[in-house]
């Protein structure tokens, strides 16, 4: 049964060194969450310390209103799953599923048929009797998602579970892992670095730099309406640009080629093909714009760009429009 979270004023510190910084996070019953963020911002640090892996310095945790900040992990009923997938290496696929019920005071039976029940909910049957080492990663991956749900979790804890795999296995996994998600309705947290992992899988991301969550939202506001400039940089490809004494970002695609004469001038100093469209790195001649001989990343249709054999060097003139202008805080980042 799914549980809500409600993390309050939580801090994490490593003698001088503050890993989480007053953490507020409400996550409701069923969600699936990211929390996403580059390396040391503290994101792995705190699913730790839902989990019960770690303890924080100060603040609570709740699961469902109750406080569980000095409760063991067994007894907050999560799964989780690690990067590093931690199979039992001398254990077949099927016993590494059932050594996860052992505490739960079942007879050797039932855990065997839960186990080979949730080896075909990750599509494994096939491969229970054999030992870890004969499967890809993605498929050991299956397995350790089947070990962690076996238990039939409140909340299961993903770290970064993907990012070991290459991009076609990530992109199967990361569909495989949402249609769980949907199928046993428990509150499922995931740790990301990736961008577009997040975008793609979770209801909702929080945000994190420094230690802090800068922005909790849906994938669609936290990229339409960036809280700062850091999230508009991490989330996504934006440019910067001043406009009316103020900083707003606006995303690649939504520059407009116009007519000579008209909108800014530009010089296209590189072309990269990314299938239904072309990233441009073009500079800004306009001596008039805030934002002359800046660079800026734009995304054409590719069937514009090769109508108008468009070519590295070429002068080309762009329009803005206004309301794809969005204002942002502007945050110092080192």
């Amino acid at each position: 049964m799914a549980k809500s979270l409600h993390i309050q004023s939580l801090s994490k510190r490593y003698g001088k060194a503050t890993a989480l910084d007053g953490i507020q996070l409400d996550v409701r019953k069923g969600e699936f969450i990211s929390l996403l963020g580059p390396s040391g911002c503290g994101k792995s640090t705190l699913l730790r310390i839902i989990a019960g892996l770690d303890d924080p310095s100060s603040g609570s945790v709740l699961m469902d209103g109750v406080d569980v900040t000095s409760s063991s992990p067994a007894s907050r009923n999560i799964g989780m799953v690690f990067q590093s997938y931690a199979l039992f290496p001398n254990m077949s696929v099927l016993k590494n599923i059932e050594f996860a019920l052992k505490p739960r005071k079942l007879s050797s039976q039932i855990r065997k048929e839960k186990a080979a029940r949730m080896l075909e909910t990750v599509g494994l049957s096939d491969f229970a009797d054999r030992m870890p080492h004969q499967l890809s990663g993605g498929q050991q991956q299956r397995v350790a998602l089947a070990r962690a749900l076996v238990v039939e979790p409140d909340f299961l804890l993903l770290d970064e579970p993907l990012s070991a795999l290459d991009a076609n296995v990530r992109y199967q996994l990361q569909r495989e892992i949402r249609r769980i998600h949907d199928k046993f309705g428990m509150t499922t947290i995931m740790v990301t670095h990736d961008q577009d992992e997040a975008l793609t899988m979770a209801d909702r991301i929080a945000v994190m730099t420094k230690g802090q969550i800068v922005q909790f939202d849906t994938p669609q506001k936290i990229y339409r309406y960036p809280a700062d400039s850091f999230v508009a940089s991490f989330i996504g490809t934006s440019n910067q640009i001043l406009s009316g004494g103020k900083m707003k970002v606006i995303r690649p695609e939504h520059f407009t080629v116009a007519d000579i004469g008209e909108g800014i001038e530009v010089k296209v100093e590189s072309i990269h093909f990314k299938g239904a469209f072309y990233r441009l790195t073009v500079r800004v001649l306009d001596r008039t714009s805030p934002s002359f001989n800046e660079k800026w990343a734009v995304d054409l249709q590719a069937s514009l760009v090769e109508e108008k054999h468009v070519r590295i060097g070429e002068l080309l003139n762009l329009l803005i429009n206004e309301g794809n202008l969005i204002p942002v805080k502007e945050v110092v980042t080192r």
